[in-house]
């Protein structure tokens, strides 16, 4: 899948280094960590087996879909990290693929707008859920609050002490998770409990089946947060596209084995209906010892996101504010451990302000978190077309890894991605709020990136950089 793979020798990657402004500190097992660490969040194990509680068994043919939707986006971004390794990711490659305003649309309507209120989403989760473990125990909104302030103070120490945090932190919830599905799928702890039949809703090929593909992509969203990281990585040729594409498998394999041992326990509509089913199957599986597991798996889930995204988004704002498309400020790193720390500082103050609106209006951020999604999976579109564009443009241009089967994963992808975009919605009453909201969202992004691209940057808004420019930037 890739050629003329190289290598990084001590003195090529010092004087990367030097010219990049960042220390090659992350070797296979941190960038799998952040390709898995994003992705397994709260949200993800209350969103998997939502559906599984739709779909019975049958669920595994939308986590297969999905998990070959993610294979497709790995080999784009794979390939486009590596032709291009900037720390702006798809600002960079957008820039030189279709022009300087579509770059800040992907970006911030794919992943700033996307994580904010997905991080806050995440956290005050954890403060629900531990809460409900625990009453009384901690203030309300402290344990949210307080885990954000913890992690922008780690992450601001440097990269190192991420990678530290962040494989312990993966490595934890894969490794409960994996118990937990693999407990219930058993029965060690606890027999399974009579009148549970698995085949009575079976119907793999049924259309409620099929249409889950767009719930079920949202458990392999995000592995790509490794490419930000490319400049700090070691040996990335080789490290990135495998730490994604093993991330999204271990993602698949856990999270089928997690709904199926869901299904041995929780009827299936109650698992479907369920605000809180993992505490649900938590508590089957061992009882009110469970509870306790939950809190682990729970608090583990939520710290491996928010460490992963405080990382990787500060890093595309830098790349950004490198490329002139955002504030110049954001491109600031700390004189001793080579961190983006204004570019960190916004990322939490972002995070931390819709926590304060989402606690009142929780079902209206809701909607949002929803529409802003979908502004996910078009970045995810455009990441496809990037690599189209580029193939055609740049023929000859060295190639690191080369997208296997080349055009179909594009096409495939963005004929896939299209289709979750079009079932996103989780109910037909909604589908109008829904894409009114994603439209605010894109409107007011478009607006922005308008206004910066023809007044601050003084460009054109379709105008491809030459991409000469992007890689003998420093």
């Amino acid at each position: 899948m890739s050629d003329n793979a190289t290598y990084v020798s001590g003195a090529d990657q010092m004087k990367q280094e030097q010219k990049s402004g960042f220390n090659r500190v992350l070797g296979l097992g941190s960038l799998l960590a952040v390709a898995v660490g994003l992705v397994v969040s709260q949200g993800v194990m209350v969103l998997m087996l939502q559906g599984a509680g739709i779909a019975g068994l049958g669920f595994i043919i939308p986590l297969a879909i999905g998990f070959i939707l993610a294979l497709t986006y790995v080999f784009s971004f794979s390939e486009l990290s590596l032709m291009i390794p900037r720390a702006g990711s798809l600002s960079s490659y957008t820039e030189v693929a279709i022009g300087h305003f579509p770059a800040i649309l992907a970006v911030f309507s794919g992943y700033v707008v996307v994580a904010m209120f997905a991080l806050s989403a995440e956290l005050l989760l954890v403060d629900f859920i531990i809460e409900k473990i625990y009453p009384g125990m901690f203030p309300q909104y402290s344990v949210g609050f307080g885990l954000l302030a913890i992690f922008t103070a780690l992450n601001l120490m440097g990269i190192d002490v991420f990678a530290k945090l962040q494989s312990a932190l993966a490595f934890i919830m894969v490794v409960v998770l994996l118990i937990l599905g693999l407990s219930a799928v058993t029965g060690v702890a606890n027999p399974h409990p009579e009148g549970i039949d698995l085949t009575a809703n079976w119907n793999p090929l049924g259309g409620e089946v099929i249409t889950l593909v767009a719930l079920a992509i949202w458990g392999y969203v995000g592995a790509e947060f490794v490419c930000p990281l490319v400049e700090e990585s070691k040996n990335p040729e080789r490290n990135i596209p495998r730490a994604m594409t093993i991330g999204v498998t271990v993602i698949f394999v856990t999270i089928a084995i997690y709904c199926l041992g869901a299904l041995f326990y929780i009827p299936a509509d109650d698992l479907a209906g369920s605000t809180l089913p993992h505490y649900d199957f938590a508590k089957a599986v061992f009882g009110d010892a469970g509870l306790t597991f939950l809190a682990v798996a729970a608090v583990t889930a939520t710290c491996s996101t928010v460490n992963t995204s405080l990382a990787a988004i500060p890093r595309m704002l830098y790349g950004m504010a490198k490329n002139g498309q955002a504030f110049p400020q954001l491109a600031k790193l700390s004189s001793g451990n080579k961190t983006p720390w204004v570019a960190v500082l916004f990322t939490a103050a972002v995070t931390g302000l819709p926590m304060l609106i989402m606690r009142d209006n929780p079902d209206a951020i809701g909607l949002l978190l929803i529409s802003a999604a979908i502004a996910w999976l078009l970045a995810y579109i455009i990441t496809h077309i990037n690599v189209v564009v580029l193939r055609k443009r740049y023929p000859d241009l060295k190639r690191p890894y080369k997208t296997p089967f080349y055009p179909l994963p594009q096409i495939i992808g963005i004929a896939g991605m299209i289709y979750a975009v079009i079932y996103a919605s989780p109910a037909p009453e909604l589908s109008e709020q829904i894409f009114t909201a994603t439209g605010v969202v894109l409107g007011v992004v478009s607006v922005i990136g308008v206004f910066w691209v023809k007044v601050v940057m003084k460009k054109k808004l379709f105008t491809p950089e030459p991409i000469e420019k992007v890689l003998n930037a420093d």
